[in-house]
């Protein structure tokens, strides 16, 4: 064979594997099975990841009068359960999202109002009757053994909770 001949047979083979190639890399691979199905967190991991951080850090920076974080937690803490409403809309035969509106409304409110007031006292007790209504609300579940309290201690060490000082 021809020198001119090999270059050619040469030349016409890389570009027909280079189409082959090229053909094989833009077909879609077959699925090998079903999609994997998005994480959704249970409840209790819900609760757990966001309620009760937040439940937390409201009650310790009430305790420091640090109304301005107090408020941002209130926030924070509405959004968890407006969160929890739209992953768990029903758990078992329980309506959650009812079930929210009706045992955090008016505590919440009570809350709120402290905080803008800058009511130690007034947050106190509206803080202890949100604490209570979280464990009415755990009864009603059938999750008695669910006890929040009024947090004595801080679990966040690197957080200071006290107001900043201008």
């Amino acid at each position: 064979m021809s020198l001119k001949a090999t270059s050619f047979a040469l030349l016409t083979s890389v570009l027909t594997l280079s189409f082959l190639a090229l053909a094989y890399a833009q077909t879609p691979a077959t699925p090998q099975g079903p999609a994997p199905q998005a994480y959704r967190p249970g409840l209790g991991d819900l609760m757990t990841m966001t309620v009760q951080p937040r439940h937390i850090k409201l009650g310790l920076a009430g305790r420091e009068k640090n109304w301005s974080f107090a408020a941002y937690e209130l926030h924070e803490l509405e959004e968890s359960f407006e969160r929890i409403v739209r992953v768990w809309p029903m758990y078992r035969k329980t309506n959650i999202a009812e079930l929210m509106v009706a045992t955090t409304k008016e505590p919440m409110e009570a809350v709120s109002q402290a905080i803008k007031s800058a009511d130690a006292a007034r947050f106190d007790e509206a803080y202890a009757r949100l604490t209570a209504t979280c464990n009415a609300c755990h009864q009603s579940t059938e999750r008695a053994f669910v006890v929040i309290q009024v947090p004595q201690t801080s679990p966040f060490p690197d957080q200071d909770f006290r107001p900043v000082k201008p």
